[in-house]
């Protein structure tokens, strides 16, 4: 859609952005746009973080019920740390 701007384009567009909030405006919007990029930069790194711990946590419990132990068959489940 927008991958025929060439370099005028860019320039009018920049150009109405300065006309419409005015040069003292910019740095801040700037500094807002920037603080929310990290922002959701940190919060997808711990989302992935978090996934790949609980899928690390998972196959160790495979690797421990395929291994020497059986699964639980009834009654109380058996513990993987005591």
């Amino acid at each position: 859609m927008f991958g025929n701007l060439g370099f005028t384009e860019i320039m009018i567009i920049m150009v109405v952005v300065l006309l419409f909030f005015g040069a003292k405006r910019l740095p801040e919007i700037g500094s807002s746009m920037g603080k929310g990029i990290r922002e959701f930069q940190r919060s997808f790194k711990d989302t992935k973080d978090s996934v790949l711990e609980q899928s690390q946590d998972d196959s160790a419990t495979r690797r421990v019920l395929d291994g020497k132990d059986e699964a639980p068959t009834g009654g109380e489940p058996k513990r993987l740390s005591q």
